[in-house]
C-alpha cells in the first residue's frame, strides 16, 4: 500500500464533526431514553422502539438504497432474535466497502438507588454524559451516524465509498441470532473492512485500537448435597450443606494469590504497555486496604491470562435466612479465556476441574452454557494502518495497540464468514466509563474525537486512499 495520503484535511473533518456535535449528542440522548434491555424478563417493545429510532437516524442520512429492520432465528431454536438494523449502499469506481457495526441494546440498569441520576434519563455533568447505554453502545451507534453525516458534508450526497451498517439488538444478551443473521444477509454485509465501535481508549487523551480480546465461557453451576433442607442445629456438623460445598468448591478455582488454578486454562506471552497499581486502583475503585490478585504484569492478567468470576448466586437473603442446612446452591460462573484458546477446550477444562474438586461427593450439574471465542487482530493490514493514521491525526497522539479483558464473541463469527475483511475494533469509551455498571458515562471529548477519527478514515477512503 502506498504511504502517500490523499489530500483530506483532518482539521476540516474535525470541524464538521464539531459543528454537528450538539445534534449528535441530542440524538444520543434520545436513544439513551429508550430502555432497550434485551435480556429475558424485560419488555421487548423497548428494543423494538430502539431499532426504529436507529433506523430513522440512518434513513435521515439519505445515503442508503434501503434501511431495514430484520430479525433472524436464534441458535437455540426458540424463535427469533431481537430486531437489528441493516443498511447498505454499493461501492463505485474502485472504492472499498466498509461495514459499520454497533449495538443498540443495553445491559439492565440495576438498582436505581445506585445511580446518582435515573439510568434512562441522560444527564450531563461536567464533560460526561451519564445514562445506561450512553457509552455501551449507543455511543457506538452515534459514532457511525456522526461520522457518516460528516462524510456526506465533506464528499457530497452521493459518495463512491461502499457503506454497510449493521446495528445489532441483542449483543448484551449473547448475540443469539448473530450467526443466522450473517448467513441470511451475507451479501448485504460483505465488506473489505469492518469497524466495530464497541471498545475503549487508553485514557481521555490517548486513543486506542483494540487488537486482542479475551473469549468467554459462561454457565450455571448447581451444587446439591441434600434431598431437602434440614435443621442446622440438629444435623450441622455431620451433614454437609450445599453452601459449605459451594464455598469450598468455588475457592478451588483460585490459588492463594488469586490467580486461576484450573489446569488446562492457559494464557499467552504478550508485551504490555506500562500500567501500574496506582492506575489500576484509580480506574477500578479498589479499596485502599484490598490488594490486587494474580501474577505477571497487571495488563497481562487482564489481556492475556484467564479469569474466573462468580457473577451471581441463587440462595436465601440474610433477611430470609432460616436455621437450615441448604440442600442446593446455584451459581453463575463467567470465565474469560486468553486469546489463542478455543472456548470449547476452556469449558472442558473448567468442567473437569469442578467435577474433580466437588467436596464431600456433592452432586454437580451444569446448564445454560454460552461460549465465545477470543480474538487477535492481524495488525499488518492496510485498514489498521489507515485507522492508526486517522486516530493520530485527530487526537494528536499515537494510538495504543491494546488488548481488552472483556469479550466480543461475535467477532469470531465475522472472521469466519468474511475471512478477507480486515476488522477494526475502535473505542468510544475511556477507563472511567463504567460500562455495565451503575453510573455508566461517556466522556464527550473522547466521543467527539472518536467520531472525527472514523469520519476522517471514511473521507480518506472516499478520496481514493490505496487499499492494497
Amino acid at each position: 500500500m502506498s504511504s502517500e495520503l490523499p489530500a483530506v484535511d483532518p482539521s476540516a473533518i474535525s470541524d464538521l464533526v464539531r459543528q454537528g456535535f450538539p445534534t449528535t449528542i441530542a440524538d444520543l440522548a434520545r436513544l439513551v431514553r429508550i430502555p432497550s434491555v434485551s435480556w429475558d424478563g424485560f419488555d421487548p417493545a423497548h428494543v423494538a422502539a430502539s431499532a426504529e429510532a436507529v433506523a430513522g437516524l440512518l434513513r435521515d442520512l439519505d445515503l442508503f438504497e434501503a434501511v431495514e429492520i430484520r430479525r433472524a432465528p436464534l441458535a437455540s431454536g426458540a424463535g427469533l432474535g431481537q430486531p437489528a438494523v441493516l443498511a447498505r449502499r454499493p461501492a463505485r469506481n474502485g472504492r472499498p466497502t466498509v461495514l459499520l457495526y454497533a449495538h443498540h441494546d443495553v445491559q439492565p440498569p440495576g438498582a436505581d438507588e445506585d445511580w446518582e441520576t435515573p439510568p434512562f434519563e441522560p444527564t450531563q455533568r461536567g464533560d460526561r454524559l451519564y445514562g445506561r447505554g450512553a457509552a455501551d453502545d449507543k455511543a457506538g451507534v452515534m459514532a457511525h451516524v456522526g461520522a457518516l453525516r460528516a462524510l456526506k458534508q465533506h464528499a457530497g450526497d452521493d459518495p463512491d465509498l461502499g457503506i454497510a451498517v449493521f446495528i445489532e439488538g441483542e449483543e448484551e444478551f449473547g448475540s443469539g441470532s448473530f450467526a443466522a443473521f450473517l448467513a441470511e444477509h451475507r451479501d448485504a454485509l460483505a465488506a473489505d473492512a469492518i469497524i466495530v465501535a464497541d471498545s475503549g481508549n487508553w485514557d481521555e487523551v490517548t486513543p486506542a485500537l483494540t487488537v486482542g480480546l479475551r473469549g468467554n465461557v459462561t454457565f450455571n453451576l448447581t451444587i446439591e448435597t441434600l434431598e431437602h433442607a434440614s435443621h442446622s442445629g440438629m444435623f450441622g456438623g455431620a451433614v454437609p450443606d450445599a453452601m459449605l460445598a459451594a464455598a469450598r468448591l468455588l475457592a478451588s478455582l483460585h490459588r492463594e494469590d488469586g490467580s486461576v488454578a484450573v489446569e488446562g486454562l492457559r494464557g499467552i506471552e504478550q508485551d504490555t504497555p506500562a500500567y501500574d497499581e496506582a492506575q489500576l486502583r484509580a480506574e477500578t475503585g479498589l479499596l485502599p486496604e484490598v490488594q490486587p490478585v494474580g501474577r505477571g504484569t497487571i495488563l497481562s492478567r487482564i489481556w492475556s491470562q484467564p479469569a474466573v468470576t462468580v457473577t451471581g448466586m441463587d440462595l436465601p437473603s440474610v433477611q430470609n435466612a432460616s436455621n437450615t442446612l441448604l440442600p442446593k446452591v446455584r451459581a453463575r460462573i463467567s470465565v474469560r479465556i486468553a486469546p489463542g484458546q478455543p472456548a470449547a477446550e476452556a469449558y472442558a477444562a473448567i468442567e473437569a476441574h469442578l467435577l474433580a474438586h466437588a467436596p464431600f461427593g456433592a452432586r454437580l450439574s451444569f446448564d445454560e452454557v454460552i461460549t465465545g471465542e477470543p480474538f487477535l487482530v492481524d495488525t499488518d493490514g492496510w485498514a489498521v494502518a489507515a485507522m492508526n493514521r486517522a486516530l493520530e491525526d485527530v487526537w494528536g497522539v499515537a494510538p495504543v495497540q491494546m488488548g481488552v479483558g472483556g469479550s466480543i464473541p461475535f467477532i469470531a463469527d465475522l472472521v469466519e464468514v468474511f475471512p478477507e475483511a480486515q476488522i477494526l475494533v475502535t473505542g468510544v469509551e475511556d477507563p472511567h466509563s463504567r460500562a455495565h455498571s451503575p453510573g455508566e458515562s461517556l466522556h464527550l471529548g473522547v466521543f467527539q474525537r472518536a467520531v472525527a477519527s472514523e469520519a476522517l478514515l471514511l473521507a480518506r477512503l472516499e478520496a481514493g486512499e490505496p487499499t492494497d
